[in-house]
C-alpha cells in the first residue's frame, strides 16, 4: 500500500470546479498583484478569526519579517525565540541583525517553554515570538504575562496554526500584537504557491503593515519609511477564499485521523497514553496530547503535524520508506545547532527537551483525506518494524 505524507490532489479533485473558475477569474481580469481578490480575503480571514484586521502578505516568513519590520525591532534587539522549529521563526530576526535568544521546548506539546522565557531576558530584549507548532496553541496566558511585565511585543508565528482557538474565544494570531500564518501548500489552508497573512487587533499597526508591505510607499512612490515587496498575488486569494469555508471541517478530519491512530497505536500495545515524555515496555512510542482538548478551550489541536517518537528513529524513519509510506523528520537540527547560529551565545546552553524531538521525532501522513485503512497500515508496519 502507498502512503503519501500528503496528497493535495485529493483536496483539488473535490473542489476543482471552484478552484478553476478563480484561477480562470484572475487570467480574465489580469489583475495578478494585490486588488479586489485580496481585499476580500483578507474581509474573510478577519471575519473567520475575529480579528480587526487583516493584511495579505507574500510568506509566512515574510509575515514575521514584515511583523518584525512594523514593531520596529532593530540591529542588537534581542529577540525571545523557540529553539525547535521551522528556520524562519530564527532567520527573520537575523535578517534584521538583530539577535535570536532561544528557549527550550515543553516536552508534551513541543512549542516554548514559559517557564523558561524569564531567563533568558536582557535589557536588550523588545520581543517574544511563541510559535503554535504542530497546530497546538502554545500557552498563551503566561507568555503575555511575561510580555506585559518586561514591556515586550509579542509576534505569534501561527503558521502550522490557523483556526485555533487559545481560550475564552480568542483565535491564535489575535492574542499578541501581530499574528503570522503561512498558506503553503502543505498547512491545512494552503494556496496554489507561496502566500501569507499577519492579523491585529490594532488598527495603528495595520496601518503600518499595510504601508510597509509596498515599500513603504504612502502614496504610491512616496516614502517616508522603508519596507519591502510583500504583497500577496492575487490568484493565491482567489484560491484562498475557495477553501477558507472548507477549513474547520477539514481540520476535524485530521482531529479524526489522529484520534485513530492514537487508538491504533494504543490497541497494538505500542502506547499506553498520550503525552509521555519517556519510553517503557509500555510506551514504544510517544504520543503527541492535545492538551487544550478541555471545555474550557473551544477548538485545539489541528494537526498540521501528528508527530510521535521512537527511540530508534532513524531506523523507523527508513522502515516506514521502505514500505511506500510519507514521513518527514520536523525539525533535525534545532537552532542552538545550527551552524549558522553557532556564534550567538544563547547557543552555548543545554535544551534537552528540544534536543530530544529533533533526535526522535517523525511526522507521520495526516491530511483531511487520508484513508483508516492507509492508517491501520502505518501502524501496524511500526508495530512490525518495532515488535512485541
Amino acid at each position: 500500500m502507498n502512503v503519501p505524507l500528503l496528497d493535495l490532489k485529493a483536496q483539488y479533485q473535490s473542489l476543482k470546479s471552484e478552484l478553476d473558475a478563480a484561477i480562470l477569474n484572475t487570467a480574465e481580469t489580469q489583475y495578478f498583484i494585490m486588488g479586489p481578490e485580496v481585499t476580500r480575503l483578507e474581509s474573510e480571514i478577519s471575519e473567520y478569526l475575529g480579528a480587526n484586521n487583516s493584511v495579505g502578505v507574500s510568506s509566512g516568513t515574510d509575515a514575521l519579517l514584515l511583523a518584525l519590520m512594523v514593531l520596529d525591532i532593530k540591529a542588537g534587539d534581542e529577540v525571545i525565540v523557540p529553539t525547535y522549529s521551522f528556520f524562519a521563526t530564527a532567520g527573520v530576526v537575523s535578517r534584521l541583525n538583530a539577535i535570536p535568544v532561544f528557549v527550550d521546548s515543553d516536552p508534551v506539546t513541543f512549542n516554548i517553554d514559559p517557564a523558561q522565557i524569564e531567563a533568558k531576558i536582557t535589557d536588550k530584549t523588545t520581543a517574544i515570538i511563541p510559535v503554535h507548532l504542530y497546530g497546538q496553541s502554545a500557552d498563551m496566558d503566561p507568555i503575555m504575562e511575561i510580555a506585559k511585565k518586561h514591556n515586550l511585543k509579542v509576534i505569534e508565528d501561527g503558521a502550522q496554526a490557523i483556526s485555533v482557538q487559545y481560550k475564552d474565544g480568542k483565535t491564535v494570531g489575535t492574542i499578541g500584537d501581530i499574528g503570522c500564518y503561512s498558506f503553503f501548500p502543505s498547512k491545512n489552508l494552503g494556496c496554489f504557491g507561496d502566500g501569507g497573512m499577519t492579523v491585529t487587533m490594532d488598527d495603528d499597526i495595520a496601518e503600518l503593515l499595510k504601508v510597509k508591505r509596498v515599500h513603504g510607499g504612502k502614496p504610491k512612490y512616496y516614502h517616508s519609511m522603508i519596507g519591502g515587496n510583500f504583497r500577496l498575488d492575487a490568484i493565491q486569494a482567489g484560491v484562498l477564499s475557495v477553501k477558507l469555508p472548507h477549513l474547520d471541517s477539514w481540520s476535524q478530519m485530521r482531529r479524526d485521523n489522529a484520534e485513530l491512530y492514537t487508538k491504533l497505536f494504543k490497541e497494538a500495545g505500542l502506547a499506553e497514553e498520550e503525552g509521555k515524555i519517556s519510553f517503557d515496555e509500555n510506551n514504544k512510542v510517544l504520543l503527541p496530547k492535545a492538551i487544550y482538548k478541555e471545555t474550557r478551550h473551544k477548538n485545539y489541536h489541528i494537526y498540521n503535524q501528528y508527530v510521535i517518537r521512537v527511540e530508534n528513529r532513524d531506523e523507523v524513519l527508513a522502515n516506514l520508506r521502505k514500505n511506500s509510506i510519507g514521513c518527514e523528520i520536523y525539525y533535525p537540527v534545532p537552532f542552538h545547532k545550527q551552524e549558522c547560529f553557532q556564534d550567538l551565545p544563547s547557543s552555548k546552553d543545554e535544551y534537552p527537551n528540544a534536543d530530544f524531538a529533533a533526535e526522535h521525532s517523525i511526522a507521520l501522513p495526516i491530511y483531511s483525506e487520508l484513508a483508516k485503512e492507509q492508517i491501520t497500515y502505518v501502524v501496524e508496519t511500526i508495530k512490525r518494524f518495532i515488535g512485541e
